[in-house]
This record gives C-alpha cells, sequence and structure tokens, in this order.
C-alpha cells in the first residue's frame, strides 16, 4: 500500500508545482464547481415548496429585522460574506457562522430572488411595506480574503438596476481598496502598494496552498453593538466589534429586539468564545498547529500529526503570527440602544439569554442617552469613569 502511494504520488508533482507561484484567479462560486458552463445560468438558489402566503411572511419578517421597511432606493445590496483559501481543513472557521461555516451567497441570493417576485410584493403592500416597482435587489457577497464584491444573477435585473450596478462599482472598488490598505499591514503587506499589486498579492494567499494564514478572520473580536448607526458613525472600531443597524422608535413591540438578542447575540458569543477558547486553552480547546494536521475522513475533523486524537477549535496560525497573539481573549461586550423594560423582558422571557447574563459568559451595556448602563445581578449600574 505504501509503495502504491508513494508512486501514485508522483502524480500530483504538477499540482503541487501551482503552489510555488499562486494564481491571482479570483473567486469561484463553490456551489456551482463541477457544474458545465452551459448550466450555470439557469441553476440558480431559490425558495421552491413555500405557499405565497408563507413567502410573504418570510419577506416581511426579514425587512423589518433590518429595520427595512420604508425608503428602498432603486438598488438594494443584500451582501453575504465568504472567505477563499486552499488545501484549508478550517475553511469554513472563516465563511460566515450563522450560515453554519458557509459562505453567505446561497442566502442573499434566494433573499433578492424572494423580494423581487412581483406576487410577494404586491401581498407585502397588505402590511403597508411598499416596495417601488423600480426597485431592485441585487445579491451580492464580500470576499473577506481579497476584500472583493461580487453581484450574482444580473442577467436577471432590468436595464436601470444593470446601470445603476455598473455606476456602482468604481465606489464598491474604492471602499475595497480602502479595506485592503487597512487590514495589509496585519498581514506583513505593504498598504502604500498600488492597487492592483495589492489586490493580486491578497489573492495569491488566497490561492496559495500552503498558505497557513490566508486571513486573520475575526480574530479580535470583542464586542456587538445593536443600536442606530449614529452612535458609532465615525468611531475607530479596528475591526473588533460586530454592528447592527437598530432603531428601538421602530420597535414598539420589542420583537426585532428579541429576535436580535435570541439570533445574532448568541451567534457572536459562539464566535466570540470559540477564539477565547482556542486562546486561553490551545491545548484542550484548540486545534494546534495546522502543519501538522491531518484530516480525518474527509470531514470528520483533523488530528495533529499522525496520532492522538481529534483536536477541536482554531489552529495557532488563526490566533498567532508567530510572534504575538493577534486574538486578545475578552469575553463578549453587548451594547444595546433599547429601552431598559425591553432588555428586560427579552432577559425574562429566554433563559439561555439570562443564564449567559447572571453567570458572566456576556457583558451587557444599555445606552441611557449620553451614559452607559451595565447589567449585572439584575440591576443596571452607571459606568464610572476614573482618571488616570
Amino acid at each position: 500500500a505504501f509503495s502504491f502511494v508513494e508512486a501514485a504520488g508522483v502524480g500530483y508533482l504538477a499540482k503541487l508545482g501551482q503552489w510555488l507561484n499562486p494564481a491571482t484567479q479570483a473567486r469561484v462560486s463553490d456551489d456551482l464547481e463541477g457544474l458545465p458552463s452551459r448550466y450555470r445560468s439557469i441553476c440558480r438558489p431559490q425558495i421552491v415548496g413555500l405557499e405565497l402566503a408563507a413567502k410573504v411572511s418570510l419577506a416581511s419578517g426579514v425587512l423589518q429585522a433590518m429595520g427595512l421597511q420604508s425608503r428602498f432606493a432603486p438598488l438594494v445590496l443584500l451582501v453575504g460574506h465568504g472567505s477563499q483559501s486552499k488545501n484549508n481543513a478550517h475553511a469554513a472557521g472563516l465563511d460566515c457562522g450563522a450560515c453554519c461555516g458557509q459562505t453567505g451567497e446561497v442566502n442573499a441570493r434566494s433573499l433578492a430572488q424572494l423580494l423581487n417576485e412581483m406576487a410577494v410584493r404586491a401581498a407585502l403592500r397588505a402590511q403597508s411595506i411598499v416596495i417601488p416597482d423600480d426597485t431592485w435587489f441585487v445579491a451580492a457577497l464580500h470576499n473577506t480574503t481579497t476584500d472583493e464584491i461580487e453581484g450574482f444573477d444580473l442577467d436577471l435585473a432590468p436595464a436601470t438596476a444593470r446601470e445603476r450596478w455598473d455606476r456602482l462599482q468604481d465606489v464598491l472598488a474604492h471602499a475595497c481598496d480602502q479595506v485592503r490598505r487597512e487590514r495589509a499591514p496585519s498581514l506583513q503587506l505593504n498598504p502604500q502598494a498600488p492597487r492592483g499589486k495589492l489586490l493580486n498579492q491578497l489573492r495569491r494567499r488566497a490561492n496559495d496552498g500552503a498558505q497557513t494564514r490566508p486571513e486573520w478572520g475575526l480574530a479580535g473580536n470583542a464586542a456587538l453593538v445593536i443600536a442606530p448607526r449614529h452612535r458609532s458613525l465615525g468611531r475607530v472600531l479596528d475591526g473588533r466589534s460586530f454592528l447592527h443597524d437598530y432603531d428601538p422608535r421602530e420597535d414598539g413591540d420589542a420583537s426585532v429586539l428579541e429576535l436580535l438578542m435570541t439570533a445574532p447575540m448568541l451567534v457572536a458569543h459562539w464566535i466570540n468564545w470559540q477564539y477565547h477558547a482556542s486562546t486561553c486553552a490551545p491545548v484542550r480547546l484548540g486545534s494546534g498547529n495546522k502543519v501538522l494536521h491531518n484530516v480525518v475522513g474527509g470531514n470528520i475533523g483533523v488530528f495533529e500529526g499522525n496520532g492522538g486524537d481529534l483536536r477541536i477549535g482554531l489552529s495557532r496560525q488563526s490566533l498567532h503570527d508567530g510572534e504575538r497573539w493577534v486574538h486578545e481573549p475578552l469575553r463578549l461586550t453587548v451594547v444595546i440602544d433599547a429601552p431598559q423594560q425591553a432588555i428586560e423582558g427579552v432577559i425574562g422571557k429566554h433563559a439561555v439569554v439570562q443564564q449567559l447574563l447572571d453567570n458572566g459568559w456576556l457583558q451587557l451595556w444599555r445606552f441611557d442617552q449620553a451614559q452607559l448602563l451595565r447589567y449585572a445581578l439584575g440591576g443596571w449600574h452607571p459606568l464610572q469613569l476614573s482618571a488616570v
């Protein structure tokens, strides 16, 4: 058996040789991999098997959760996120946690298709959600490794929507370039490099099968802010905070707040704790050195080396740059702009939320006009500032 494996390995020399000079190829949509090109345009993710009433209920719930019930722009982008890497057993850890380790492409495309259905829009009017006829939803994906924005199903868009998308490309390209320059130093890249050169360097990292750290993922995450955008506008958060735009004035029954505190807040906690545990207890709760990983059974797990038990958690390369820990293990701080009664109502209704708070796994703060109050032991305590 070993002789066969050694002999067969010669056939992979050409493929391995490609890693010596990684290509600058853009991301290829994973859900279409292996599908002949002639079928790709007609194979699209979409929601099937639902009656119109169920579709309308789904669309209404999503729009309400996003606070998007009026003032629709002519072009609305629904942008998911996903990573790009090669030969990476932990690739799912760089994709969307709320999508179960997948990219957000399928969700974004399915939702855009749903919201572009004329029958769904007509029924939404009965719920006072009026989407103008000239509004078009476009699904897109943010490649977090190369910081590129890719649009989907543009061939279905009317000419006016396609023209708006084309005009938007310069704005998106400039924004993506700014983000790449912000992230470049953490990857030992020159932030002053020409735009095309920096992009190609990141694409090579994404296509390099020997690259153990294509991007930093969510290393450094520390907080979740659920508040109107003006609360964090202009603040330098260094990419360490999850932001969710929320206006309590448009959530009279606190149903959206309940959804945010029982879904995004819990997902953010899971992500935060995965990084926290892998940093604080890397032997038991981390997966060790990625260079030594051997994949077991395709998707079962990894060994570190050729023995021992399956390793869980994040690899050292996702947390440490070789000289220092990049992730600072802090328990997630959640800051919410909502009435005290509404927040306490959600805490009292959901045992899992109350347990996380009462046992100190989450730190909860609430905006009260110009001050911050901290939730502890069932009460609220003002933030005390002391001179240094």
